[in-house]
């Protein structure tokens, strides 16, 4: 099992790397801001900012690089006839630091998304993000459970493979060479021997598993009511053993409390507890949260999607760590009482737009320039379509200066993906990853001749060949502009506005 890495073993060695292998290409890193959003929702007054994405829970971290890895060769097929050209890439294990204490290792699914320095991530449902189409993702989890680092034992791992001798370094990169293969459908091989070898040995071994269930969340995560009456069920969901629970930060002063179902105080829970929040009677209009938060390992083969445009990344092991959950309610004393949500949508290319109205009147909402009624007791799903790799702001309004915003990046496909579907409606095979695709995402390294293969696939400069770099960025890297939803309710005339 992996455990938290000493400031050693963090650091690239050159075990098990020849002498006489080319040294690495450094290519440019494609920059592009990250959407960080903030998570707090606020009831009738200005808009807040909420990540769909934090609204599940679970564990954030930032991306602290590449740390165990050897090189690999990404064969990309010509065009028009034109011959293939090969590629040479870093393949192998990043780290993460979670937020609140705790170490992540990751292996890439998304291979021609270039990282970001520091880039901040979300434990995220598969269906949000490219596993949720393919039909492979499976097989991925099967690899992360069946070799490094879950499978310590190099030598036992070798044996089964029947490989030779393997380093870490050539186990992580031959696991990450047979996850791209499912991952991005990529023709992509280990340079090293015995790391190919693994690579195929996990290929073809390779059976579907389930997506293992989330660290931490609460379902659903807003919920709404009236005062005076239990407001819920929020269900906690969790492979941790135990959770504790905080009540809103003004409980002390608002008097709400989180509750079971028949009104006790609830500071800890377990997988499946429901909560409630327990609002005093004639207590004004208002909202309050609560959180959850546990120390535990996150279950291997979990996804990790960026805030921001960055690759996607699957865990392939974790140390005790910090996950967290909020869910957050709404109440009123007559009229509508909302509930309001949102969720990236792959199936549809979209957020889904979620609105439950337990008030004894109509909730009249406007999204995306068109007005939605939810009866009272009712609940309504509108689906936003948003363009694949586009960040997305949509904001919800209603009555009484209602107002919830949602920010994200839309990333549910890989380039390898998109072109496997495009082959496919051509009639083509579909196993290659296209020039075009590579020219427009190229995977990102940095380094200097040096260094060899110490490079860091999330290193942003500093390198003695930057000037370099920038000058192979402009004749590669075409960065379509990106269209965001802003989907704003007018504010009335009186603003002045």
């Amino acid at each position: 099992m992996f455990s938290a890495p000493s400031a050693s073993a963090a650091s690239s060695g050159t075990t098990g790397a020849d002498p006489g292998r080319g040294i690495l290409r450094p290519v440019a890193v494609l920059l592009v801001s990250g959407l960080v959003a903030a998570a707090a929702l606020v009831g009738a007054g200005p808009a807040a900012a909420d990540d769909t994405s934090r609204q599940h829970g679970g564990a954030a971290a930032v991306l602290d690089g590449l740390k165990t890895f050897d090189s690999a060769v990404l064969r990309i097929a010509g065009e028009g006839g034109a011959p293939a050209r090969t590629q040479e890439l870093p393949a192998g294990l990043f780290e993460m630091t979670v937020d609140g204490g705790g170490k992540l290792k990751t292996y890439c699914i998304d291979l021609h998304n270039p990282t970001q320095d520091q880039a901040k991530y979300l434990e995220t449902p598969w269906a949000e993000t490219s596993l949720g189409t393919n039909r492979n993702a499976g097989k991925i989890r099967w690899i992360l459970q069946h070799s490094y680092p879950q499978v310590d034992d190099l030598a036992a791992l070798a044996d089964a493979a029947g490989t030779g001798p393997l380093t870490e370094r050539t186990a992580a990169a031959g696991t990450q060479v047979a996850i791209w293969r499912y991952s991005d459908n990529a023709d992509v091989t280990a340079s090293d021997k015995q790391a190919e070898k693994l690579a195929d040995w996990l290929q073809r071994s390779a059976r579907q598993e389930k997506e293992p269930r989330t660290s931490l969340t609460l379902e659903p995560a807003a919920v709404s009511g009236r005062a005076g009456e239990p407001i819920g069920p929020v269900t906690v969901r969790t492979a941790a053993g135990q959770v504790s629970v905080s009540p809103p930060v003004d409980a002390a002063a608002s008097g709400v409390r989180v509750t079971d179902k028949k009104g006790a105080p609830v500071t800890e829970a377990s997988d499946g507890d429901r909560l409630y929040f327990a609002v005093p009677k004639d207590t004004a209009d208002g909202t309050a949260s609560l959180t959850v938060q546990a120390t535990t390992s996150v279950p291997v083969g979990r996804a990790f999607a960026g805030t921001g445009r960055t690759q996607t990344q699957i865990l392939a092991g974790s140390s005790e760590s910090t996950v967290s959950a909020r869910a957050t309610a709404t109440w009123a004393e007559t009229g509508a009482a909302p509930a309001v949500t949102a969720r990236k949508n792959c199936a549809k290319g979209g957020v889904d737009v979620t609105a439950a109205n337990r008030g004894d009147e109509p909730f009249t909402f406007e999204l995306a320039g068109e007005e939605h009624t939810v009866a009272a007791g009712g609940t309504s799903t509108v689906t936003v379509p948003v363009a694949e790799d586009q960040a997305y702001d949509v904001t919800v309004t209603g009555p009484a200066g209602f107002s919830r915003t949602f920010t994200g990046v839309l990333d549910c496909a890989t380039s390898g993906s998109v072109l496997e579907q495009a082959s496919e409606e051509a009639g083509g095979a579909g196993n290659d990853v296209g020039t075009q695709s590579a020219e427009r995402s190229v995977p990102a390294t940095t380094g200097s001749a040096s260094s060899g293969l110490e490079g860091d696939l999330a290193a942003t400069g500093g390198s003695s060949a930057t000037p370099m770099l920038a000058a192979v960025a402009i004749g590669l890297l075409v960065v379509g502009g990106g269209a965001v939803f802003a989907l704003r309710r007018k504010k009335p005339h009186t603003d002045g506005e």
